[in-house]
């Protein structure tokens, strides 16, 4: 059974979280002074309210998890906080509509970066903040907060670490879960921090930076600016933004491994081979194109190219300039990055490198068993054999997310979105990347799109930050049987 008692209880610390982060915005709105203060006071009495209830509520609850219960805290955390994360935004009146409220909310929390927003600037900097911070906290995963929180009520956090970081391999770095969420968290705070004052030695300001450096880090890609990076139109600030997106999408448990200096293991991983070598790969392909076909400089060409490659390959989303312009044919090498997406154990979306190769090496190891049918070939990835399961657990996500992608997108266009825009759409929801294609593309918002078809793509975004799996079992009535 579900031990429902203590997920209202993990809940409701949860949201007195949330209370906490939407004071800090409140902070900024005092500071200069703009009429948002009191919709971040009314949504932290509101979030602090429901927190509190749910504490009482979950008194004298067993303490223990299940791996059921794993999933349910992780997936309703992120419903949850993105339900009272709207507050802000819809009891200021700068969204009125619900709809767009929660679009643009769950769009910061899963990282994804897409925005109803027509005018940026027009918001005030508390709101711009929270917009911000919503991507950072959920860049690298609310459950690293309660996994931090959890040895309070005295359970483990491994039920939820394994529910949230469902891709083939998460390393735990160190035996005690909650030491490794510490550490990556160490990690998250000490890249975003050398950001922020790289962006100022770059003549950011000091609000923008802390912005840019929460959306960068945590692979969002919200800007303060409608233009996004384009508005500053500074060489530096996009090579330093390419650098550092970059390293968000390495697996933050490899990352690791270069900090506690294993630079061996760090380089001949195989994830982040592919990773790099898919990088390095598209910007050639992209700068080539761009030069042959645009009138710019070699060394323009190849900034475009790596920023917007490396952009959407970490599910970013910045964009220095609207790529529809581009050829079509760098379109569907766009679509193709934004799919693959970049590492596991990293604040990134997509189908992730790992997955990538082991699909490589089974199908290499197909070819092989044709010849030699009675060859044992087993499928390696850093020296170690990946099972028969985990082999089928990346072929049925590869499956599921591609199908999700189809139907989505035949939906999409039912509800007379263009075939482009829903394509587009779908695959930057699903992989939370932010800019869609078309008319939903780097140089537009989604304002436009029919309200049924932002609640579509607002599960899209929960269903690729959480990996498909975590959102989909909760649908599956085994799930709830008692045994």
């Amino acid at each position: 059974m579900i031990n429902s008692k203590m997920i209202y209880r993990i809940m409701g610390f949860l949201l007195l979280i949330e209370t906490a982060m939407i004071l800090c915005c409140a902070g900024v709105s005092m500071i200069y002074k703009e009429n948002d203060l009191q919709s971040f006071l009314y949504a932290a009495a509101i979030t602090t309210i429901v927190g509190f209830l749910l504490l009482l509520i979950g008194r004298g609850a067993e303490k223990q998890l299940s791996r059921r219960d794993g999933y349910v805290i992780v997936t309703v955390s992120w419903i949850a906080f993105s339900l009272f994360g709207m507050l802000p935004f819809y009891l200021s009146g700068y969204i009125p509509n619900i709809t767009d409220a929660f679009f643009e909310t769950m769009s910061g929390f899963s990282s994804t970066g897409a925005t109803i927003l027509n005018n940026i600037e027009s918001l005030p900097h508390g709101l711009l903040f929270w917009r911000s911070m919503t991507q950072w906290i959920g860049g690298l995963g609310i459950v690293f907060f309660t996994i931090a929180v959890l040895p309070i009520f005295g359970v483990a956090g491994i039920q939820i670490f394994a529910a949230e970081a469902s891709g083939p391999t998460h390393d735990k770095v160190h035996p005690r879960i909650g030491v490794t969420a510490k550490w990556i968290w160490s990690i998250y705070a000490g890249v975003t921090g050398l950001l922020i004052i790289l962006l100022v030695l770059g003549g950011m300001d000091i609000f923008d930076s802390i912005c840019h450096a929460f959306a960068t880090t945590g692979t969002g890609g919200f800007s303060t600016k409608q233009a996004s990076i384009a508005y500053y139109n500074s060489a530096y600030i996009e090579y330093v933004i390419s650098i550092f997106t970059f390293l968000s999408g390495i697996n933050f448990t490899i990352l690791l491994l270069l900090v506690n200096g294993k630079l061996k293991k760090f380089i001949h991983d195989d994830e982040l081979k592919w990773y790099t070598t898919s990088v390095v790969v598209f910007t050639i392909f992209i700068a080539v194109c761009l030069y042959h076909t645009h009138p710019i400089t070699l060394e323009k060409a190849f900034r475009d190219s790596l920023f917007q490659v490396i952009s959407l390959h970490t599910s970013t989303g910045f964009a220095t300039t609207d790529y529809m312009t581009w050829p079509p044919i760098l379109w569907g090498s766009l679509i193709i990055v934004m799919i693959i997406g970049a590492c596991a154990g990293s604040t990134t979306g997509g189908i992730k490198c790992i997955r990538m190769v082991i699909l490589t090496k089974v199908s290499k190891n197909e070819f092989k068993h044709i010849l030699h049918p009675n060859a044992v070939l087993p499928v390696r990835v850093n020296k170690q054999v990946i099972s028969p399961s985990l082999q089928s657990t990346v072929l049925a996500f590869t499956f599921l997310y591609l199908v999700i992608i189809i139907i989505s997108t035949l939906v999409m266009m039912g509800l007379g979105v263009g075939f482009l825009e829903s394509l587009g759409t779908v695959v930057s929801s699903i992989g939370n990347m932010g800019p869609g294609l078309g008319l939903c593309g780097p140089a537009y918002s989604w304002s436009d799109l029919p309200d049924t078809a932002k609640w579509l793509l607002s599960f899209l975004m929960l269903l690729g930050r959480l990996e498909l799996f975590t959102v989909l079992l909760l649908f599956t009535p085994g799930f709830w049987k008692r045994n």
